[in-house]
């Protein structure tokens, strides 16, 4: 379901923020807590601002460490 534009300063879920990022849901959860994604707990929920999320891709994010943001490079052992 596609919906209209998201406002930089409106609070987003997880499925919101993977949505923008074009990344699965679980990698966003991941990335809070081993990469430092900005995120707020809000009752059990984690929100996120996506100017902030933005912020943090565009200073290196997750891509600095080579994970699963598509569009990155694996280097994945060769076969013996």
């Amino acid at each position: 379901m596609v919906g209209p534009p998201v406002d930089a300063e409106s609070w987003v879920s997880g499925v919101g923020t993977a949505t923008h990022l074009g990344v699965a849901r679980n990698s966003v959860y991941r990335w809070i807590e081993k990469k430092g994604l900005p995120a707020h707990k809000m009752g059990r929920p984690w929100k996120f601002k996506v100017a902030g999320v933005d912020e943090w891709v565009r200073a290196g994010g997750e891509g600095a460490a080579g994970n699963d943001v598509a569009g990155s490079s694996r280097h994945l052992p060769e076969k013996s």
